[in-house]
């Protein structure tokens, strides 16, 4: 699940990109509305927090224009004010969901669970190629009727290639999927995703085409 986070409180937004990227998020950070904006523009991530006091301009302009675009990310706006005005005013603006500051971890994890399974219902909530059933919502998988241990990025890679059967994936698209902006990974890190993978599912299953990218069969 990519999630864009707009907090200009740098102390915050690298506590809250570490808590999110522990709970499995790929988590991309940006400091401003326009930086925002730009970034929606060119990928739309599937959650926004958006914080109200941005330096350059007010978060709940950035939301008018998110939607005035047509933008399908689920937002929940991220704020120290308090008064019930302007949490009715985001809301019909268009968020999805309020949260004040200081806010308890633990909830605004339990939120975003609330707005991924938004996300995920308005897919199918299973996908099943041959033997391998996602099921979307609970986030299970399993292969010839018997479950599988899936971490949670080996799970959203599978999500990825699945959904689209016969569509080949760069690394570089996987990646952007799993993980945020600047993150420190190895070179290698999809084909070790891969590697454990095939290892739990139906031989050749995954197919890497040479040179492009990974599909899975369509049949």
């Amino acid at each position: 699940m990519q999630i864009l986070l707009v907090e200009d409180d740098l102390s915050l937004a690298d506590g809250l990109r570490t808590a999110l990227k522990r709970q499995g998020f790929s988590v991309n950070h940006v400091a401003t509305g326009k930086a925002a904006l730009q970034a929606i523009r060119a990928e739309q991530p599937e959650i926004i927090i958006l914080d109200l006091g941005l330096p350059d301009m007010d978060g709940l302009e950035v939301l008018r224009q998110l939607r005035a675009a047509d933008g399908k990310s689920l937002v929940m706006v991220l704020t120290a004010r308090d008064a019930t005005t302007d949490k009715v005013t985001g809301l019909d603006r268009g968020a999805d969901d309020y949260l004040g500051k200081p806010f308890d971890m633990t909830e605004l994890l339990a939120r975003l669970r609330a707005l991924e399974r938004r996300v995920t219902a308005v897919q199918t909530a299973d996908i099943t190629i041959g033997a391998v059933t996602l099921d979307i919502l609970r986030h299970k998988a399993c292969t010839g009727g018997h479950d599988i241990d899936l971490p949670r990025r080996e799970f959203m890679l599978l999500k990825a290639l699945m959904e689209h059967p016969g569509h080949i994936h760069s690394r570089q698209s996987l990646e952007s999927k799993l993980y945020g902006w600047g993150e420190e990974l190895a070179s290698n890190s999809i084909e070790v995703h891969i590697h454990h993978l095939r290892k739990k599912l139906p031989e050749d299953f995954i197919k890497t085409v040479r040179g492009v990218g990974y599909t899975v069969r369509d049949a």
